[in-house]
């Protein structure tokens, strides 16, 4: 199937696996790309030297494009781009807004741009700048999340801007690629989707609890890290939503002490992106803590399999969602029952 997406980032099939910290790593990126989707490095949970050799290991494993996932507002995202150009990365995809000079200097070095956005303003703002493509994410997906329902928020910027969008937020069969083409995506990102994959690696009995969810299971919060957080509802959730404030932080504050000293980063370097998410969020000085502290829950449950005592990021989709296909499978059946439901929308005509 050939879109805007297709054409514009050289893959054979419009589905985008989206950059999940501690999630979106080599083997899943490459079981993707070679499934003939674009796959998305998460580098913000890795330091500079690492996310090289994981470029590298893509590299390895697969010929097809595949793209980084960075902070635009991180201390070292100069030193990240140097990496996604040096390494001939095909696609930079962001969680933030990139700066217009950063969007140049990436198109210059032959590097596709592709932001994610969670409203109509951002998406003009982005596509001003000269984005080459926008991934547009509704309510309905996981992690940090507005509240506007995926199939409102996206014909507001498919109407807004003339580049292509990817719709995100709801998506994990061939019936919501239809859907999305029919509001006038490019294609569709999906991130719970591709996590509860055999080609993903988070522990097995990880998978186990989203897979046993159901949709009542998916909540928003702001106990994590003082942001709209879509996740698993769990045990861990309701302590965070019943614990004192003074309690929070000071865990919260050796979390992120933690992630520091796992990442590399220097005391500096953590005030400095503390400073950029305050001032491009508009956040107090304790949301700045929670929002440090939130690798380190993530990391809990998606690396060391605690479901005890780590965050579980999720999308709705999750409690509709009962197997663990591969890649290769799972591709190939989005794609085949978007074939049946066009063939079927023609044979009804």
């Amino acid at each position: 199937m050939e879109t805007a997406l297709t054409r514009l980032v050289g893959v054979r099939r419009p589905i985008v696996q989206t950059g999940m910290g501690w999630v979106a790593g080599p083997r899943l990126v490459s079981a993707t790309a070679n499934a003939g989707a674009l796959g998305i490095l998460a580098s913000a949970t890795m330091t500079v030297d690492r996310l090289r050799d994981a470029v590298r290991e893509v590299k390895s494993r697969t010929d097809a494009p595949f793209g980084v996932n960075l902070r635009a507002d991180a201390a070292d995202a100069g030193d990240r781009v140097r990496v996604i150009v040096e390494e001939g990365v095909r696609v930079a995809s962001f969680a933030l807004a990139p700066s217009a000079e950063l969007i140049g200097a990436l198109k210059e070095a032959g590097v596709v741009v592709v932001p994610s956005v969670g409203a109509r303003r951002h998406a003009e703002k982005v596509a001003a700048w000269g984005a080459d493509a926008v991934i547009v994410q509704g309510g309905e997906g996981g992690g940090h999340t507005g509240e506007v329902a995926t199939t409102v928020l996206l014909p507001q910027v498919v109407d807004a801007v003339d580049i292509p969008v990817v719709a995100a937020g709801g998506f994990f069969d061939g019936r919501g690629l239809v859907a999305a083409l029919a509001y006038g995506a490019a294609g569709v990102a999906m991130g719970t989707r591709f996590l509860l994959t055999s080609d993903s690696t988070v522990p097995d009995a990880v998978k186990a609890r989203y897979l046993a969810a159901t949709v009542k299971d998916v909540t928003v919060t702001r106990a994590v890290d003082g942001l709209p957080h879509r996740m698993l509802r769990t045990d861990l959730v309701e302590s965070l939503e019943n614990t004192s404030r003074a309690r929070t932080l000071l865990r919260a504050g050796r979390h992120a002490a933690a992630f520091r000293r796992l990442s590399g980063l220097t005391w500096r370097r953590l005030v400095h992106d503390g400073l950029a998410m305050r001032h491009g969020k508009d956040l107090t000085w304790s949301q700045v803590l929670l929002a440090a502290n939130t690798p380190m829950l993530l990391r809990s449950a998606m690396v060391d399999g605690r479901t005890d005592l780590g965050v579980m990021a999720s999308g709705q989709v999750a409690g509709v969602i009962g197997d663990l296909p591969s890649c290769a499978e799972l591709v190939e059946r989005i794609m085949k029952e978007a074939d049946e439901v066009l063939t079927g929308l023609t044979a009804s005509r």
